[in-house]
């Protein structure tokens, strides 16, 4: 493997980077990792159960992220809210991809101005998506199978025991303090919506009914401009999930239906859930992995400079494929 530098992860030490570096590691063992992080202690155990992944101290409140000068980087990754833009600003200035997790579709304002300002800069994958971009590119798999798509509702339900580490917290907090505003495209507009006409009922795979609502998310955008559907939402609810009720832990589960023609121009609908066993953490470490060995050329060409969404990047099937062999089930409803 011809790899200049290491893989800098930004929140390293937390749930979605600790994840993310394990399943790296588990990919490419000879992929130099940097975990870093604001506690140094629990950051250097991440990398004594990595092995062979080394320890930096960051400053986000610094341009150079307090880094040493002259410490080469292959990639930053910011698996937490990278609040100043200073891990973009870093990535831009050495020429490296950056991945994005924690903007949320409120925050990704500055996120595209620095992208558009420095084009040529750096590679830059925005994808604060559900989990990473995994159930919109699920979704844009079965899409394959119409002919058009007219219509996608996606609803995901998340345990309230799996709701992330701090910093996951901390983003779910501030995305509900600025709004509790629903967002979806009706008749091939994207509009707002109050949160009293945002709210649904979403069943789980035993019938169970969660009550959640559509949500700003880059996934409505994502997969509406991907398939050319007029009608896209994507509800979410924190609840009990089914494994919990069974007593086997927190699961994770993702409706996707959608509506439109066949090959034919007869009428096609699929709905289907996308569950998890042990919850959305897998589902997120996955969808990061993979556009960070996308974004390095370890599968296929490496990126040029420029602003991706996770679709731009990754193969629909393949992503489906990946999910089933990290132990996603997939069910007819």
């Amino acid at each position: 493997m011809d790899q200049r530098g290491s893989v800098l992860l930004l929140g390293g030490s937390g749930q979605a980077g600790s994840d993310t570096a394990a399943l790296l590691r588990r990919r490419y063992p000879e992929l130099p990792l940097t975990i870093a992080g604001r506690n140094p202690a629990r950051a250097q155990r991440v990398a004594d159960d990595l092995g062979g992944a080394t320890v930096a101290t960051v400053d986000l409140a610094r341009g150079d992220l307090g880094l040493p000068d002259g410490e080469q980087y292959a990639a930053v990754v910011a698996t937490l809210w990278d609040s100043r833009l200073n891990g973009l600003r870093f990535a831009q200035d050495r020429g490296v991809p950056y991945v994005s997790l924690s903007s949320g579709m409120i925050d990704i304002a500055p996120e595209v101005t620095a992208a558009a300002q420095r084009p040529a800069a750096a590679p830059v994958l925005m994808a604060s998506h559900w989990a990473a971009g995994v159930i919109t590119l699920t979704a844009l798999a079965w899409a394959e199978e119409f002919r058009r798509v007219d219509t996608i509702r996606v609803g995901a339900i998340l345990d309230k025991n799996d709701a992330g580490g701090p910093a996951g917290l901390a983003d779910l907090a501030r995305w509900a303090e600025v709004t509790s505003a629903g967002y979806a495209r009706r008749d091939g507009v994207f509009a707002w919506s109050g949160a009293a006409d945002a709210r649904v009922e979403l069943r789980s795979l035993d019938g169970t009914t969660v009550t959640g609502q559509t949500i700003p998310i880059l996934d409505v955008t994502s997969l509406a401009l991907a398939t050319g559907a007029l009608d896209v939402e994507f509800a979410f609810a924190v609840g009990e999930s089914a494994g919990s009720r069974r007593g086997d832990g927190p699961s994770v589960e993702v409706r996707v239906e959608l509506e439109g023609a066949g090959p034919a121009d007869t009428p096609l609908s699929v709905s289907r859930y996308l569950v998890h066993p042990h919850g959305q953490r897998p589902l997120t470490s996955l969808g990061l992995a993979m556009g960070i060995e996308r974004l390095l050329g370890l599968r296929g060409e490496a990126v040029a400079p420029g602003f991706y969404t996770p679709e731009t990047l990754l193969e629909p099937v393949h992503v489906v494929e990946q999910l089933a062999d990290a132990g996603t089930v997939f069910v007819d409803a």
